[in-house]
């Protein structure tokens, strides 16, 4: 049992509460530090000072002071006039992700929300009550401002919710459950708006797709290595050893144990050849830094995932900091660095689909028997090599960018959700680069029978021939190569 606001958060904690397999709970523990934090505004809110965003309007007019009959329909106001998201809804994964983070965020009792408003977050994510987001128009400073507002506009009856695979109105959603709209206070919908949590949420998604790709990556390499007949030496412990980067020594660890017992690689252990192509000796420095990376975007997002994000932040029943806890720049620039992670990994992926099509060693050219009347595996290559370009036109870094907002006020942007957003652009990208070097991988082994591999590569060997037959003469390979990228998204592939 997860316990919002007095718990940690893991990405691993936010996958398993949002596919229900970690229940989460709000705590008496978590209640008594909500409320203390709302009896701390509304004593603020009584009082004649000017405290932003909790007497005071927004942005540029954080000057104008406002009067505590207006309170409620500021705070209401707020919501709707930053519901200006534009188009496709993310998924529901992802506005799931969002509520558990968020909810976990105003738990720990620093956002003067009431505690009425969290429970009704809470019974929207244990009833399934996912909203509709679009996925543009947040510029990732004063936090995901407009797909916050999009996210909890069902709260006061307006916006949308999924049902199944269909679009419903708020107000019908709420009157099936029997629930009243809820009237927003002091402080409160600045604290529902305010935050990272569109960035936080493809982040925290980016990394649970690529913790898998990463492992994969390693696996198809070492299927085409073996196609190759490649060298095991330059992934031997001592070499690794000399420049000890966590990364490197990890990948070299894991081609060693997927070459493990290997008859093929026994088979050529005498071989001419003194190096081979970087594509295949140099995998444990390439898909190593790419670990490293999605390593340091895991340990800010575990960071973020705990933080309170929005603003001001409730100190005391006096002070309530104004600050910029809601900028997404932490998040953002390292979300750039893991796109060009990830992008790296299909490049180099790439290079090993078109190695194995050069007719070297063994191998014929194209991995067909036949070339002349066939073209064998010459055209998927291609495909690759399409994706490969589209990740790098991708990794342009949004954190590098800036465009001043609300009349200057707030005159420094992360735009961190455009990073967000394109970091998984290119997974799905990777996930595709993968499933195509499985296909070649898998066709260059074939021609090293009857040698066998090591158990893990006989293993996910014969699962892709349980669906995609050895490419004897030419076919449409449209159908295979899809069942290929199926099985990644399913994770189906032993990678351990």
């Amino acid at each position: 049992m997860f316990r919002f606001g007095i718990d940690e958060l893991s990405v691993e904690k936010v996958i398993a509460i949002s596919q229900n397999r970690l229940k989460a709970e709000l705590t008496e523990e978590a209640k008594e530090k909500v409320q203390l934090s709302r009896n701390r505004v509304e004593t603020m809110g009584n009082g004649n000072k000017a405290v932003y965003g909790i007497n005071t309007g927004f942005g540029p007019l954080c000057d104008t002071q406002i009067t505590p009959s207006e309170v409620s329909k500021l705070q209401e106001n707020l919501l709707i006039t930053h519901a200006v998201g534009v188009g496709e809804p993310i998924s529901r994964d992802l506005s799931k992700i969002m509520m558990i983070c968020k909810l976990h965020a105003l738990c720990q009792g620093f956002s003067g929300v009431r505690l009425e408003l969290i429970e009704r977050i809470l019974y929207f994510l244990n009833n399934e009550l996912l909203p509709v987001v679009p996925e543009q128009g947040s510029v990732g400073a004063s936090g995901d401002l407009a797909p916050l507002a999009h996210l909890f506009l069902p709260l006061i009856g307006e916006g949308e919710f999924w049902m199944g695979d269909e679009i419903v109105p708020a107000k019908k959603v709420l009157e099936d459950h029997n629930l009243t709209p809820l009237h927003l206070q002091a402080k409160e919908g600045l604290g529902l708006i305010n935050g990272t949590q569109f960035i936080l949420a493809h982040a925290i998604l980016g990394i649970h797709r690529m913790d898998y790709l990463l492992d994969l990556a390693d696996l198809t390499g070492t299927m085409s290595l073996e196609g190759f007949q490649g060298s095991a030496s330059p992934f031997k412990a001592a070499l690794h050893a000399v420049r000890p980067f966590k990364g490197s020594m990890e990948v070299a660890k894991r081609i060693t144990a997927f070459l493990k017992d290997s008859e093929n690689l026994a088979n050529h252990f005498d071989c001419p050849r003194i190096q081979d192509p970087y594509s295949i000796r140099c995998m444990p420095q390439v898909h190593g830094a790419s670990r490293n990376a999605i390593d340091h975007l895991k340990e800010l997002a575990s960071i973020e995932m705990n933080s309170v994000t929005d603003n001001p932040i409730v100190i005391s029943e006096t002070e309530a900091i104004s600050g910029g806890n809601f900028h997404g720049q932490p998040l953002a620039m390292a979300l750039d660095y893991a796109s060009i992670a990830a992008a790296e990994l299909g490049n180099i992926a790439d290079r090993r689909c078109y190695l194995l099509t050069e007719g070297k060693y063994g191998l014929p050219r194209l991995l067909t028997r036949h070339g002349g009347l066939n073209s064998g595996l010459m055209i998927p290559q291609y495909t690759t090599a399409a994706l490969v370009t589209e990740n790098k036109s991708l990794c342009f870094p949004p954190s590098a960018d800036s465009v001043p907002t609300s009349l200057g006020q707030e005159d420094h942007v992360s735009m961190g959700s455009i990073s967000g957003r394109k970091f998984n652009q290119i997974i799905g990208n990777l996930e595709k680069i993968l499933a195509i070097e499985i296909l070649y991988a898998t066709q260059a082994m074939e021609f090293r029978r009857p040698n066998k591999f090591s158990e893990v590569l006989e293993q996910n060997f014969s699962l892709v021939r349980s669906k995609v037959a050895m490419l004897e003469e030419d076919r449409v390979l449209k159908d295979d190569i899809q069942a290929l990228i199926d099985m990644v998204r399913d994770r189906a592939f032993t990678v351990k």
